[in-house]
């Protein structure tokens, strides 16, 4: 076989107190991506939407991970990406690593799965290098393994599922853009020891209520008194959103990863469309056009549909 289909969905990073360590997968929205193996040497890439993405491999995610699996598959000569993307970059609901994470998991389908889940999630990382300057793995790691991840180190790469309950997800997109890299260059480098206290608190309250299904656990672990105070700012009416969304009912939520994406948790389906509607009402009142999603957590990860 030597063409194949991915379908990366998007992810939510950060899970408001767990910055760069957690994150879990969404059901939609997706990408798709067509990977096929050339025998024309290196990455070619194709897209086929408008976001006017970088066809050179070494600017573009895609092809920057490509580029890593590649060096470690003397055996193939080339591929060709083409590129759908249904993710908006800058949205915060992982698009870099859907485009990284859809093209590796699918190349490794057409090399006969030579490679572990751990190994793409290396790979990828070199395309969130691209977007960020960083390579972090808190998108990626969702991405390839689907459901809620643990990155408990990156040097080495150790990466924990974390079984989960039944979770809705509503997430915003408001129509503006937070880059990544802006989004870091104003975070504090230090932190006092009583927030970092709380914060580890926070951290292991959520990893245990999700693995013993404790749902009001979950909602008084989604708490963050690091990042949340400085990224907010970028997000205008985030304060109004999570209150509404809490008083409709939402367990809690806040920034999907760097933004301007916010998500929210909730037990079932209903209060997750009244969170929508909350939502929706706060950027309507501000003027901001948006996209909204309700959905569940992806379990599965990347899909593929061979050609």
């Amino acid at each position: 076989m030597k063409k194949v289909k991915a379908f990366p969905c998007g992810t939510v990073a950060n899970m408001v107190c767990g910055f760069d360590i957690l994150g879990f997968a969404l059901n939609e929205p997706c990408d798709e991506f067509e990977v096929e193996i050339t025998d024309e040497p290196g990455v070619h890439i194709i897209n086929n939407d408008d976001y006017n993405l970088p066809t050179d491999p070494e600017k573009n995610v895609s092809g920057a991970a490509m580029l890593a699996l590649m060096d470690e598959t003397p055996d193939v000569r080339g591929f060709i990406i083409r590129s759908t993307k249904l993710i908006k970059p800058g949205s915060g609901i992982g698009s870099s690593a859907a485009s990284a994470a859809g093209v590796v998991v699918a190349a490794n389908y057409l090399l006969g799965n030579r490679f572990s889940k751990l190994d793409l999630v290396r790979f990828a990382m070199f395309g969130e290098k691209v977007a960020s300057g960083v390579k972090h793995a808190d998108n990626i790691a969702p991405c390839i393994y689907g459901g809620v991840t643990l990155i408990r180190a990156i040097h080495p790469l150790d990466i924990v599922s974390i079984e989960a309950p039944l979770l809705h997800v509503t997430v915003v997109h408001p129509q503006i853009e937070v880059r990544t890299s802006d989004a870091r260059q104003i975070l504090k480098q230090q932190v006092l020891l009583k927030d970092a206290i709380k914060q580890w608190g926070n951290i292991a309250g959520l990893v245990a209520g999700l693995l013993k299904s404790d749902y009001d656990l979950i909602g008084r672990s989604l708490e963050d008194v690091i990042i949340e105070p400085v990224r907010s700012i970028l997000i205008p009416g985030f304060d109004e959103v999570k209150k509404r969304s809490k008083d409709a009912g939402a367990l809690g939520g806040g920034i999907s990863g760097s933004g301007p994406s916010i998500f929210m948790l909730s037990k079932d389906a209903a209060t997750a469309h009244a969170v929508a509607k909350e939502m929706e009402d706060v950027f309507i009142k501000i003027g901001i056009d948006y996209h909204t999603h309700v959905t569940t957590i992806n379990q599965q990860g990347v899909k593929l549909v061979s050609e």
